[in-house]
């Protein structure tokens, strides 16, 4: 039985957090790999709904849930997301929580810069979170970042506070903010170890135990391709690697663990926050589409931007992330269209493009090159089968597949769980 990854192939909100649930009932170990709380994983068990940000989606199901290495941590969102859950009837303990003992920690500074940037940039706002995910890892990644371990050595933090607050005070000032408080920030971390620590865990030993076993692995991403650092829409992207080669790095678990990739992909395309969007509608189809999908932000709220499927972008996504197969999700959105688009080039100018160049004002410049294909007017959502779908439905997911040169292992038609057409299964590949 193969490991599975799950990944979403477009600017995240494919609706990857009910595609993990639907495996999550035959894996046994579930992975967040890389990001932090800037994830929007919806669950709906039942007339249960449960959102997710940081902790993985097998945590719902009592699948043993593991935060990895590549992950960054804020323990009081953390301590957050536990009581929630737990109110919700949610068990928690570390017999099925482990978080990474080098998980990196989003601490309270990092939120302020994260929110001082955005605000000062002005028509150069990336449209982050303001969470902190950015700051923190560039403090990862600059050799100053406090991790889980160090909540078990608070004594000994001394040199690893002195150089984070001569890089941090220093680009505080420069906002005319204070410095940090040292004291204050020891005695925070000082509170809030005792939540973290009973679940650190050399994770890259528990993970390699279960491959030796043969137990199945879900890893779960976060955010989308197109927001990867370095195949994504730069800047307008998020600070990690969001693409399925990250779980073998941001687990500990290697290469050989990643299994089938699974890209999960809206039937037609969304963004939330700036940044380019080739095939977006700012009309009252995108309105029709944004408000059949509800398309609002699991994390902001924000206002998802809507537009057509735009196959050159998840062609590219798919090639960059090694992708096994797709699942297609909210087919049920484009019912009662009589007509549909999907992008199929680019151009500028008299330039034609069969992937989106990597300049920033080349993206924003693109015009997408159309093909029409037949709408249907029947409904398909709660289909099960591809005997529930209209034909002019399965024309539309095999010419999606043509395009983007990656086949279909599952198209969902509706936010509930059971509401799947199962073509391939990831686990047994």
């Amino acid at each position: 039985m193969a490991n599975v990854t799950v990944v979403g192939a477009q600017w995240g909100d494919e609706g990857k957090g009910k595609i993990v649930d639907w495996l999550t009932e035959r894996a046994e170990v579930v992975v967040r790999f890389q990001g932090g709380h800037n994830a929007g994983h919806t669950l709906v068990v039942g007339e249960n709904v449960y959102k997710l940000s940081l902790l993985p989606s097998g945590i719902v199901r009592g699948a043993l849930s593991v935060i990895g290495n590549g992950v960054v941590l804020d323990p009081w969102h953390l301590e957050t997301e536990i009581a929630k859950l737990r109110g919700q009837g949610v068990t928690i303990t570390p017999d099925n929580l482990q978080i990474a003992e080098t998980c990196p920690l989003i601490l309270p500074f990092h939120r302020d810069l994260d929110g001082l940037r955005e605000d000062a940039s002005g028509a150069g706002k990336i449209g982050t979170t303001r969470r902190g995910i950015g700051p923190a890892y560039e403090d990862k990644v600059g050799r100053r970042a406090i991790r889980v371990c160090d909540l078990a050595h608070l004594d000994d933090l001394g040199p690893q506070i002195e150089r984070l607050c001569a890089h941090h005070n220093a680009l505080r000032a420069g906002f005319g903010e204070p410095p940090i408080d040292r004291e204050r920030l020891l005695n925070d971390l000082r509170a809030i170890a005792d939540v973290v620590l009973p679940y650190a865990k050399p994770v890259w030993v528990t993970l390699n135990e279960a491959k030796q076993a043969g137990k199945r692995i879900l890893f779960e991403g976060a955010q989308g391709i197109l927001l990867d650092v370095d195949h994504g829409t730069y800047p307008f992207v998020t600070s990690s690697n969001t693409i399925a080669g990250t779980a073998a790095g941001g687990s500990g678990l290697g290469p050989s663990g990643v299994g089938f990739v699974l890209g999960i992909v809206k039937a037609y395309t969304t963004r939330v926050g700036s940044g380019p969007f080739p095939t977006e509608l700012d009309d009252a189809t995108g309105e029709r589409l944004g408000t059949r999908g509800h398309e609002f932000g699991t994390v902001t709220g924000r206002k998802r931007r809507c537009g057509w499927f735009d196959a050159v972008l998840v062609r590219q996504a798919a090639a960059v992330s090694g992708t096994s197969g797709i699942a297609l999700t909210k087919l049920d959105v484009l019912d009662g269209f009589d007509e549909l688009k999907i992008c199929v080039g680019y151009t500028i100018g008299d330039k034609s493009y069969d992937y989106l160049p990597p300049h920033a004002s080349d993206q924003a410049a693109v015009q997408p090159v159309y093909e029409t294909i037949e709408g249907w007017s029947e409904s398909t959502q709660g289909a099960r089968s591809w005997a529930d779908l209209p034909a002019a439905a399965i024309k539309y997911i095999r010419r999606v597949e043509e395009l983007i040169r990656c086949p279909v292992a599952l198209v969902s038609t509706s936010p509930e769980r059971d509401d799947t057409i199962l073509v391939r299964d990831p686990f047994s590949d």
